[in-house]
């Protein structure tokens, strides 16, 4: 068990996402970018497409929020994750680390809380730094449906 005041190198194995402090949850985030990226849901199916078109307030080079404090604020469809909602939104990707603890599974193993490199993702193939457009260049989102494993699953 850590000792008080310092954090767990392997706290999400630890913890629920619930028992989880501020800075354990924000760093499960690995900063793929991936649930930025805005989806198209078809209103008799339910299906949901995926698009490479980021919010506006997406970094695409460094897939951080420009406006994070403030984001719901700017953007108002923003959906803000917590630890109550992480395990319900099935558009999250299969790789997403809320997603993965919620369901009890363990990170992978490119996460940059398992390498300590922020670049991992990166590395990895995984983020949308390569794939992204900002919304403000895009045009239409049917345009830009994408069709990607770890997106699907």
């Amino acid at each position: 068990m850590p000792k008080e005041g310092k954090v767990s190198p392997v706290f999400w194995q630890e913890k629920s996402l619930a028992e989880m402090d501020n800075k354990e949850w924000e760093s499960l985030c690995d900063r793929c970018g991936l649930c930025c990226l805005y989806k198209i849901e078809d209103e008799e199916t339910g299906a949901i497409a995926h698009t490479n078109v980021s919010c506006r307030l997406l970094d695409i080079k460094t897939c951080r929020c420009m406006k994070y404090k403030v984001r719901k604020l700017l953007v108002p469809d923003c959906i803000i994750l917590t630890p109550q909602t992480a395990g319900e939104f099935k558009w999250l990707p299969s790789t997403c680390a809320y997603r993965l603890i919620a369901q009890g599974k363990d990170l992978p193993p490119w996460h940059p809380l398992k390498t300590k490199n922020e670049q991992s993702i990166h590395k990895a193939g995984i983020s949308i730094q390569k794939i992204a457009v900002s919304e403000r260049e895009a045009g239409d989102l049917e345009d830009h449906i994408i069709h990607w494993q770890i997106l699907e699953e």
